[in-house]
């Protein structure tokens, strides 16, 4: 059963100089227990999208259910229960903590504004949570500036799973430390998943890491959606020609296998008031004058969705 559906969602920042397309039509859903991974270049709309989702944006157009229920514009009490059940760890593990509470403060605050405690109980369940995301008790009374970044980020967790939600969005949890880190960082993820049963949006653009932690993939491109499969298939056989790039770009230290570098030539179209079509067009050395007309995505193989219409000509499909 899906947890979580969005269809044809929509989110645009007006500008001075035009609208901006950040996200675009973009429709999945993503089952109980699973992790969705949201890659692509900076500025493709990842983390509007995960932001839109949770309520943090308001979205343009478009359908949000969760669990079923339609909540793309759910009143306050609603937006209350929706609070509890999605939440969202930050990029950057420094900015996202407010200074002035120690771990110990930030780590109850949440539990504070639920009002499910009593004020006795919240030290114990604080220090419960700190367990739960492996940080030491003798940083209880310490304030982040304290930390380092993976204990910083450690406390973002916390936080986050203060009122045990089903949701969360991972707004690139780990691009912001040491690679060592990054891996205690996923691990924590995946236990507390698999103790849990939460559901995940990773956002990232390493794709290395979302392999590691990824059931789905969707690679995304100014605003929209251009293929999502399970992540092995992704990874085994991707069709479209900007996940053929993406992946090409990944370093590999085996010396026997040989993985031809794809570059791509040509200008990013501008998320202002894009014109209909592929808007990889202009970077595609296989677009024609087809590829300027609207490509919804379509199932090339099973659970295979691509947004291409020279798909199976490029794949020999």
């Amino acid at each position: 059963m899906a947890l979580l559906e969005v269809e044809h969602l929509k989110k645009y920042f007006p500008t001075s100089r035009g609208v901006v397309h950040a996200v675009d039509d973009v429709s999945f859903s993503i089952e109980k227990g699973k992790t969705m991974g949201l890659v692509g270049e900076s500025g493709c709309g990842k983390s509007t999208l995960g932001r839109t989702v949770i309520h943090l944006l308001d979205s343009t157009d478009g359908v949000i259910r969760f669990e079923g229920e339609d909540v793309t514009h759910p009143d306050k009490p609603t937006m209350h229960k929706l609070r509890e059940q999605m939440q969202i760890i930050f990029q950057d593990p420094y900015s996202s903590l407010n200074p002035r509470l120690t771990i110990q403060e930030t780590i109850m605050e949440p539990l504070q504004l639920s009002k499910r405690f009593d004020k006795t109980q919240l030290p114990k369940e604080a220090e419960r949570l700190m367990d739960l995301a492996g940080i030491e008790k003798r940083f209880r009374n310490a304030y982040p500036h304290e930390l380092d970044g993976g204990r910083r980020q450690r406390v973002g967790i916390a936080r986050a799973l203060a009122l045990m939600p089903k949701f969360i969005v991972c707004d690139e949890p780990v691009s912001a430390l040491d690679v060592s880190i990054q891996a205690q960082i996923l691990n924590l993820l995946m236990d507390l998943q698999e103790e849990y049963g939460l559901t995940y949006i990773f956002v990232t653009h390493d794709l290395s890491v979302v392999r590691h932690i990824s059931t789905d993939i969707c690679v995304m491109y100014l605003g929209q959606m251009v293929e999502t499969c399970p992540t092995k298939e992704l990874f085994a056989h991707p069709l479209h020609p900007y996940t053929k790039a993406l992946l090409s770009a990944i370093l590999t230290v085996d010396i026997h296998h040989k993985n031809e570098r794809i570059l791509l030539k040509g200008e990013i179209n501008s998320p202002i008031n894009p014109k209909p079509g592929c808007r990889f067009a202009q970077r595609c050395p296989y677009a024609t004058e087809e590829c300027h007309q609207p490509i919804p995505l379509q199932e090339v193989t099973p659970g295979h969705f691509v947004a291409c219409c020279h798909v199976k000509d490029i794949n020999n499909l």
